[in-house]
């Protein structure tokens, strides 16, 4: 399955319902979406509320739905479970929710410290197992790193979303066997992507989803001065990528990265041909969904590029 994925660090929500009804036309199969307070770079420029936008999209389209999301500091795990549970309801089958560690750069603006990132799975996995139960109807009371007190949701869907790990890791993925129905990660080369799947399948049927991103353009050198523009401040190593707290800081960071180091790192693309046979290798590995994120800012011409072909 190929979905499309919708970017509110990149674009205003009202044109990202827009581009998920066009997606959807097109053919794609599924729709994923970020979860942003700030965007990763002025350039980028925009972070919509992912939870408020994906009532509308979903109401616009039939396709089914994901979402990354860190609860325990930025999101209370209840209003999560509850907003999973409002959007279950209303779509039965289509939402699913990935739940990760997050990143200093959305969850500092509650005041409170950036906790290291042992604490921060250990906070995942309450907020899953919190998150879970409410789902199932219970009343919760738990204190930890989340506190929650007589919490119990009144409006329940007829089936629970799945809730899937977001990793990028193996060591991650296999930490996350244990408590998630599925797992959400970023594609790399086969071997190492073979790793994450294996560590955190073991044997099982679980779904695995592949995010992969590239920079969509007709013509390579304008593909390679968007990707400038655009995501060179994603290409900062993983542990700054988590840890730095501003856009700011981010613009700064990258300031010495240069168009070379873009055009060499993010991959180009120059037509949809050449898009299947580079993710040809993810099917190839069985996944349930690779998700097409294209960095460009014209996605209008990537969307119906992939409807012609």
């Amino acid at each position: 399955m190929l979905a499309y994925h919708a970017s509110h660090e990149q674009f205003a929500p009202s044109h990202l319902v827009k581009m998920v009804i066009e997606a959807e036309k097109a053919g794609f199969e599924a729709i994923h979406s970020s979860d942003h307070f700030h965007p990763w770079s002025k350039n980028q420029g925009h972070s919509g509320f992912s939870f408020s936008w994906l009532g509308a999209a979903m109401q616009a389209t039939t396709l089914p739905f994901s979402v990354i999301c860190a609860p325990g500091q930025r999101y209370h795990p209840a209003i999560v479970a509850q907003a999973a549970a409002t959007l279950s309801e209303m779509f039965p089958g289509r939402f699913t929710l990935e739940l990760g560690s997050g990143e200093a750069l959305n969850e500092l603006i509650t005041g409170k410290s950036w906790p290291a990132k042992r604490i921060r799975n250990d906070r995942l996995l309450e907020c899953a197992t919190i998150i879970r139960r409410l789902l199932n109807g219970e009343q919760v009371t738990y204190h930890g790193h989340v506190d929650i007190k007589e919490a119990k949701l009144y409006t329940l869907p007829e089936k629970q979303p799945a809730l899937f790990c977001a990793a990028i890791s193996e060591q991650t993925s296999d930490w996350a066997h244990s408590w998630a129905d599925g797992l959400i990660t970023t594609g790399g080369d086969k071997e190492s992507t073979q790793k994450k799947i294996s560590a955190f399948r073991k044997g099982s049927d679980k779904q695995i989803f592949i995010q992969v991103s590239f920079c969509f353009a007709n013509d390579r050198e304008e593909a390679i001065d968007e990707a400038y523009h655009q995501w060179r401040s994603n290409l900062l190593p993983s542990e700054k990528l988590s840890d730095l707290g501003s856009t700011e800081q981010f613009d700064d960071a990258a300031k010495d990265i240069s168009r070379d180091e873009v055009a060499e790192k993010v991959k180009i693309i120059t037509s949809v041909p050449e898009l299947m046979d580079w993710i040809a290798p993810y099917q190839e590995l069985k996944v349930d969904r690779v998700i097409l994120h294209n960095i460009h800012r014209k996605q209008e011409g990537f969307i119906e590029a992939f409807r012609r072909k």
